[in-house]
């Protein structure tokens, strides 16, 4: 609305901006607000309404301090020592967010500056123009919680919303549970005597089937006892038959065997005989190598001895030519000589050879013997066993007549057996049997008619009550937990808002006795936390303490008082940086000056904390460490003309 554009510079510690009114003092917080995420402002209620007339964009960028501190930077998504973040307004109301000229969604901004605890709509960290009387109008309930929200102490009151809200829930689900569980357990009564009913006609009707099936058994019996002494006595016949003719297969095997080895026993004979005879080849032929050879080396050592002796009678020119050749003699010499001692060492490994084949032969000629008795014997064994075979065979083939003459007579009762199955082993008498089956048939015919899913329909009744109970005793096992949780969590909010207040009093009172007045912040209804609200009490020139609202103190007594709460709460407000626009308009110049120093005394006190004071009136005083601001309207637009104070 009022800038074209500008660029504000704004310190740790205290910032006075300050102008005559209309110059656009105010529209510096509300750039600031509206940047930090704030939607309404008391300017308008369309964000599109404070763009300058005649535009179709407004842009508010914030530049944060992000320097590393403790080994990392306070804004981790930044990347520099600067994190700018920028909102930008269309006229069409549509709007968007960067972070350093990355765009970002307004939840992302909204969690980023939770982290520091800055709630642009808390009045406790901004108040724009005219919010002191707006707090003052602000229920008791409304007033905690804005407390809570700026020093941190939202999270108790979540927390017992959170443990409130989960025990109505569970205190519904018992009593839900207890109506559904009485008339599950008035159900499962019903099913459990049918149930009874049921297991009893089926106890009886499994008697009578038995009965039924012993009685067929019953005469059964006398022929399957004779049927099973001559199945046992076939199956001995057939177990000696079938050893019988694993020992034929065994013997069988064992000759088959005995003809490979007898065949490779042969096989292995001739190879020995034939590596034999190149082996004695071999040697003979060298002996007669080295034979030759010596007589050669002989001839060679007569031949240099006779030219040794024809060296001393021939002329000295000739010496050399000589000498040559008695050098090439001794060179041959030398090479047959270490031909022959080669030759003899190989010579001992080949006499060594020859007396391994030698003996190997012996052995294989022994094995062979060995193998041509033992396929004799196997030969006349398997005749034997085959003979005992054949009797066996003939002994099996009497033992299947007779097991066909008394199968024969259990024929007519074949049917009534297959369905009589399993076998039943009895020694009553089929008349007994048929008495007590009558007995039995008696007893059914007075139970009547029960349905035939009694059993599922009863085990789904009593699994579902039982489940039910244990959800109900689960339920509310977790009811008194949650109880326990519930007090809990409310004790733990009461002793912080108290240590709060402890703390806040005496900061509270000695403000006010600066400006002539007396007062105190009290907690009401704090049983009840919903219900529960902070009341600031005040009185001024020696009148007794009262509540502060709208209607009782003047607007002077109301924004000293609201200003003095502010100044008492500076300490534990977790936002590192908090606004106030025009606190001291309904002030006399008396309260104006007082509050002053002490808002220039509580700032000094919390260090590296941002503040900004927005304020028309002319400042009485000049101190080094405040950041003055001066703003003027020159042609419908606000600009900052001057910044004194910096350091």
């Amino acid at each position: 609305m009022s800038y074209e554009y500008a660029r504000i510079r704004l310190k740790p510690g205290l910032n006075i901006i300050c102008g005559p009114n209309g110059s656009g003092k105010s529209s510096i917080l509300l750039g600031i607000s509206v940047a930090l995420g704030q939607v309404y402002t008391e300017r308008s209620r369309r964000l599109s309404d404070l763009i300058r007339h005649g535009k179709d964009t407004a842009r508010v960028s914030l530049i944060f301090d992000n320097k590393v501190k403790d080994g990392k930077r306070p804004i981790p998504i930044g990347r520099s020592d600067t994190f700018m973040l920028s909102r930008y307004i269309k006229s069409d109301g549509s709007y968007w967010y960067e972070a350093d000229y990355r765009e970002i969604s307004k939840n992302e901004v909204v969690r980023l500056l939770e982290r520091f605890g800055i709630h642009p709509d808390n009045l406790l960290i901004i108040m724009h123009q005219g919010m002191i009387e707006e707090f003052a109008t602000m229920s008791p309930q409304e007033k905690l919680k804005m407390v809570e929200e700026s020093v941190g102490f939202r999270e108790y009151r979540e927390r017992v919303a959170d443990a409130e809200a989960k025990l109505a829930g569970l205190i519904s689900e018992e009593s839900s549970l207890i109506q559904i569980l009485d008339t599950a357990g008035q159900t499962l009564d019903y099913w459990k005597s049918v149930y009874d009913k049921y297991l009893l006609k089926k106890n009886l009707m499994e008697r009578k089937n038995y009965l039924e099936r012993e009685y067929i058994w019953a005469q059964a019996l006398k022929h399957e006892r004779t049927l099973e002494s001559l199945k046992s006595k076939l199956a001995h016949h057939e177990k000696v038959l079938e050893d019988l003719k694993k020992e034929i297969e065994k013997v069988e095997n064992s000759a088959k065997k005995t003809q490979q080895n007898l065949s490779s026993f042969q096989t292995q004979l001739r190879k020995l005989y034939f590596s034999l005879l190149r082996l004695e080849r071999e040697k003979a032929s060298g002996e007669v190598w080295v034979k030759a050879s010596n007589e050669l080396q002989n001839q060679l050592f007569k031949a240099e001895e006779s030219l040794q002796n024809l060296l001393i009678q021939l002329p000295i020119e000739m010496n050399k030519d000589i000498q040559n050749l008695i050098s090439q003699f001794k060179y041959t010499a030398g090479l047959m000589s270490e031909k022959i001692e080669e030759f003899k060492r190989k010579s001992i490994e080949l006499d060594k050879e020859i007396m391994e084949h030698q003996a190997e032969l012996n052995n294989v000629e022994k094995k062979i013997e060995f193998e041509i008795d033992k396929y004799a014997s196997n030969r006349v064994e398997e005749a034997i066993l085959n003979f005992k075979k054949k009797t066996i065979e003939h002994e099996i083939k009497g033992i299947k007549k007779s097991i066909s003459d008394v199968e024969s007579a259990l024929a007519q009762l074949s049917p009534d057996l297959e369905r009589a199955a399993p076998r039943i082993e009895t020694e009553r008498s089929a008349t007994e049997i048929t008495e007590e089956i009558k007995l039995i048939n008696t007893h059914l015919e007075s139970l009547g008619d029960v349905p035939e899913n009694a059993v599922e329909l009863y085990e789904n009744y009593s699994k579902n009550y039982e489940e039910l109970k244990l959800k109900l005793q689960l339920v509310s096992e977790n009811k008194q937990r949650v109880l326990k949780e519930l007090e809990e969590r409310r004790r733990v909010w009461r002793d912080a808002i108290k240590r709060l207040l402890d703390e806040v009093n005496p900061r509270y009172q000695a403000i006010l006795s600066k400006i002539n007045a007396k007062g105190y912040v009290r907690l009401i209804n704090d049983e009840d936390i919903e219900n529960a609200g902070l009341e600031l009490l005040v009185g001024f020139r020696g009148a007794p303490t009262i509540v502060l609202d709208a209607y009782t103190q003047s607007g002077g007594e109301r924004s000293a008082s609201i200003m003095a709460f502010l100044l008492s709460l500076q300490q534990l407000i977790v936002s590192p940086f908090r606004a106030v626009d025009e606190f001291d308009v309904h002030m006399d110049p008396r309260n104006r000056e007082a509050m002053f120093q002490m808002i220039l005394s509580h700032v000094k006190e919390l260090g590296e904390t941002q503040y900004i004071l927005i304020t028309p009136s002319q400042l009485a005083f000049i101190n080094e460490n405040v950041n003055v601001i001066i703003v003027q309207n020159e042609h419908g637009r606000s600009e900052v003309k001057e910044v004194k104070g910096e350091r």
